[in-house]
Parts: C-alpha cells; structure tokens; sequence
C-alpha cells in the first residue's frame, strides 16, 4: 500500500474531532479535501475506514489504519524536534492510567519529563485500556492486563497491595466481632463502579462467595475514600493511599493480615520514539521506587 501522510492526518483528524467538517477546520482545509483524502486512503487499503455518521466511527478495519496514522504523528513530532535541535518543543504523548496508580504514584514519577514532553492522561480500566491501546489513542498504558494488546509489549511494573479498612465507627458498628461471614453479607461496601473487582474478590474468597452486601459505587478515587471516611462502608485501600498519615490514622484495618495484590504492567507501542522511550524509563524508574515487587 502507498499510504499518504495528508490522508493519514485526515483519518486521525475526522476521529478525533468527530466530523469531516470539524476535522477540515483542525487541518485548515475544506471540509471537501477531507473526503477526497478519506476516499483515497480507504482506495489504497481496499476497506471502507469511517462510517460517516454524527460522530463518525471507526470500522475495525480503521482502527489499525488510525493506530498507524497516530504512530506517524508521533515519528513526525518526535522528528522535527530531532532536526529542530529544539529541546523546548515538546512532544504530547497520550497515555492511559488506572485510576488508583493516577492518584499515588503515577504522576509524581513523571516529575523528570517535566520539561521534556507533554501529557494526555486517559484514565481507563483494564477493557478500556486494551481499546486505546489497540486503536492508537493512548501511546502506552499502566493497566493490570499482563497480555499485550498487538503492536505493544508488555512489561511487568510490581504490585499494588489493598487492605480491607474502614472508619472505627463503622467497624465498631457493622463488626464487633471482626468481619466475620455473616457480618460481611451485611456491611455495606463502597465499589468504585460495577467493574471494580476488588472488595467482591476478597468477599468471594472471606465468604466462599455467599456474601451480597449493600453497595455504594462511586467512580472516583477521592470520592471512594470520602465515601469510607464519611462511614457509608468499608473498601480496599492501597498501602500507598495508606501511608498517607491523615487517612492511615482515621481508619481501622478490618483484618491486618488480609491484602490482595493487583499486578500492573507497562504496555506501550512497539514503534521506537526517543520521546515513548525516555516516558518509559521514567515509569519503569517511578514503579520501582513506589510499587512492591
């Protein structure tokens, strides 16, 4: 296939804007050069890319062109900078985070790029991560899938440990004689959303899987822990949200020696950019300074 780089940048931009007309006004173009560059690559793939609906959408076909149009910007970004010699023009790098490591250690190991590149954070779940990646909207992932999305590697980063904990109130309330079957099928516990696995995995395993407790969802991190410190039930912190001392010293553990370990991975795009190549060795530097091996 020859494969032009005008009709890649078209393909990302109709994508990312939504429409050909938004994509037209992003390239300063018409709208019309958006269409012919669109029927043009899709004649030099032989698939039909876009549905041209309202916003439009990828075919599965489009999804592996538009990963491809995204690995160019990148080289071209990460090119022009190169011949530039300018160390002030930074190259955006879009990545996916799970939400737990977004507000402990991620961002904190990110501190050398300070001036070095520009971030997207997209904060997914292990599915939603394994979309991004595999369509080219994210460059790379912290995500707890360990198989590699096709064109990434995988590279493991150590483990996030969680405790069972909850306020003294709430413990003294739902378990005063520590969290026994019976008093688990009745607390009431906080998930983050109906994909979060972590307080139902260490219930299926405390209770042989006969627990269906009340349940709060709060999809956010902050609000999860609000939601525990504000009494309405008990959820799995990480040791890393409990080393700080504020939070540490308003809850009890529900069971000191209960922890579940959630392996994360390092998943980036196979393509070799100095700019993918310097966001992972700061990660894979920041994950050995935070997380447990």
């Amino acid at each position: 296939m020859d494969l032009d780089l005008a009709q890649l940048r078209a393909l990302r931009a109709a994508v990312d804007a939504g429409t050909l007309e938004g994509a037209a006004r992003d390239l300063h173009v018409t709208p019309s050069a958006i269409s012919q560059r669109l029927k043009a690559l899709e004649q030099a793939t032989g698939r039909v890319l876009l549905v041209r609906s309202k916003p439009v959408q990828v075919t599965d076909p489009g999804r592996a062109v538009l990963r491809l149009a995204r690995e160019m910007d990148l080289l071209v970004a990460d090119t022009a900078r190169e011949l530039a010699g300018d160390a002030d023009a930074p190259v955006v790098l879009p990545v996916a985070v799970n939400a737990d490591s977004l507000s402990t250690w991620f961002l904190p190991a990110l501190a050398p790029l300070r001036d070095e590149v520009l971030l997207d954070l997209h904060r997914a779940d292990q599915d939603g991560t394994a979309t991004l990646l595999r369509d080219g909207s994210v460059v790379a992932a912290v995500t707890a899938a360990s198989r590699p999305v096709s064109g990434c590697t995988s590279t493991p980063l150590g483990v996030l440990r969680y405790r069972p904990a909850a306020v003294p109130g709430f413990a003294a309330r739902w378990f005063p004689d520590g969290p026994t079957a019976a008093a688990l099928a009745h607390a009431p516990v906080v998930d983050f959303d109906r994909d979060d696995d972590l307080q139902r995995g260490w219930l299926r395993r405390r209770t042989r899987g006969r627990a269906t407790p009340p349940t709060h969802r709060v999809p956010s991190t902050e609000g999860f822990v609000q939601a525990i410190l504000a009494g309405l039930g008990w959820g799995m912190l990480s040791d890393l949200q409990l080393a700080e001392p504020n939070l540490r010293s308003a809850v009890v553990l529900l069971d000191p020696d209960a922890t579940v370990d959630v392996p994360l991975h390092w998943q980036r795009w196979k393509v070799r950019s100095p700019s993918l190549e310097r966001l992972s060795e700061v990660v894979l530097a920041g994950a050995r300074h935070s997380l447990r091996t």
